[in-house]
């Protein structure tokens, strides 16, 4: 086997090794931005819940304000 044949193999290797270890680090890399975004997500999902519930017993409050000052108000108006 001459030494061109024996040099272009070992650079074969060589290329294909540093091919899938490059390819091995970009998946890693890919894998970890995705748990990031799905962490992310999932604060999200959770902010999103906390304030349908706080629009809801701000509902709720507006509801018993309103009753209170109907009430405040029929007892101004009764007679004394």
């Amino acid at each position: 086997m001459s030494e061109a044949v024996l040099v272009a193999i070992i650079g074969l290797f060589g290329s294909g090794i540093g091919s899938l270890i490059g390819a091995l680090l970009s998946n890693k890399v890919w894998q970890y931005r995705i748990e990031q975004l799905e962490n992310k997500v999932e604060r999200l999902g959770t902010v999103i819940e906390k304030t349908y519930k706080l629009e809801e017993e701000h509902n709720l409050f507006d509801e018993k304000f309103k009753v209170m000052n109907h009430r405040i108000a029929d007892l101004e108006r009764r007679p004394q």
